[in-house]
């Protein structure tokens, strides 16, 4: 497998986001036989993994998405700029004056998630609305709904926008986590399933109804 090639599927990947063989094989201008090939062998690598989705009848679709592996391969100039902005807050303010620092963007945030989600009655369109803000912000993200369980579903994030800042401080996914369930209203619970910093490949969030759990 040639890099060139290789190089444009992981780009395919990480500007479009997840896709089938198919769906990647058209942008590409390849067969889908040669992007399946691609795929395994970038699969091997470890920069790529799939999920099989079922929607309706018939076979399901094979969606492929970058691991971890897949998203550090491409640079990332704001990481340095930010980890040296933290470090110096912590050194200025202490630890008070970050804590300060994340309550503040999480203010600001709460007040445009909230607006996107006021409208929306059901959970799965809260968590689309949601999911649609958090996919501009870089998360990469999407809802799927658990089976067997109507009234409960996955805010799924492939990606970590914040990740180097998470990873300096904890405080933020503490802070996206709690902001989640304000703004997803009373009648939810959301708990993290999945989390990057843990050693999961992506972060997750499941969010249920909590009539449904009392019924």
């Amino acid at each position: 497998m040639s890099d060139r090639t290789k190089t444009r599927i992981l780009t395919a990947l990480k500007t479009s986001g997840p896709q089938t063989a198919a769906e990647l094989a058209g942008g590409l201008a390849v067969t889908a036989v040669a992007a399946r090939q691609h795929l395994d062998s970038l699969s091997q690598d470890g920069l790529v993994a799939f999920e099989d989705v079922r929607s309706g009848v018939g076979r399901p679709r094979r969606i492929w998405k970058l691991t971890a592996d897949g998203h550090r391969q491409f640079p990332d100039n704001h990481s340095g700029l930010i980890l040296s902005l933290l470090a110096g807050m912590r050194t200025l303010h202490g630890e008070e004056g970050l804590e300060a620092l994340i309550a503040l963007r999480e203010d600001q945030m709460r007040s445009t998630y909230a607006s996107a989600v006021a409208d929306r009655g059901d959970l799965r369109s809260r968590l689309e609305a949601l999911a649609e803000i958090r996919s501009r912000e870089g998360y990469m993200a999407e809802v799927q709904a658990l089976e067997g369980e109507p009234d409960s579903f996955l805010l799924i994030e492939n990606h970590c926008s914040i990740c180097a800042a998470a990873t300096a401080c904890q405080g933020f996914c503490r802070s996206e986590l709690r902001l989640f369930q304000e703004v997803l209203g009373d009648d939810v619970d959301v708990l993290r399933a999945e989390h990057l910093l843990s050693g999961d490949h992506r972060c997750v969030y499941r969010a249920s109804l909590r009539s449904s759990k009392a019924a």
